[in-house]
């Protein structure tokens, strides 16, 4: 018995996650854009200039991936891709003006969907979670 009770945390998060997942999926699918597409452009959104692996790793996928949705947000003009003056191997990507306009009409419906989710936990609820979260990741 002890054995399933260590399990339930793990069960209750990955249904959880699955959950969440779903609905920014469904949320995104109105925006014309797939979770990864929407998740490249929050991160240069949010942060600026990256190159493709930093990107990658933020969201984390392998740079293969990133390849081919970075192709297809060029392509619907959303970001641009500018070689590295210092390195040649390196490309940075940043959103195009498009992408920012793009970005700044869907991120206040995006963190409504998220504050909704999350509207159960009060925030000393929220910042356990977030603790608690942490804790198991560091010791993976």
């Amino acid at each position: 018995m002890v054995r399933k009770c260590k399990n339930l945390p793990f069960l209750v998060l990955m249904q959880t996650s699955k959950a969440i997942h779903e609905r920014i999926k469904e949320e995104m699918t109105k925006n014309k854009l797939s979770i990864t597409e929407f998740s490249v452009l929050e991160v240069l959104y949010q942060k600026g200039k990256q190159t493709i692996q930093q990107i990658g790793h933020c969201i984390l996928i392998s740079s293969g991936s990133m390849t081919y949705v970075i192709d297809k947000l060029e392509q619907k003009g959303l970001l641009k891709r500018n070689d590295c003056p210092n390195d040649r191997r390196v490309i940075h990507v940043t959103l195009t003006d498009k992408g920012n306009q793009f970005m700044e009409e869907i991120m206040p419906k995006h963190l409504e969907l998220i504050e909704d989710m999350f509207h159960s936990l009060n925030s000393d609820e929220a910042v356990t979670l977030f603790r608690l979260l942490e804790k198991v990741k560091n010791t993976i």
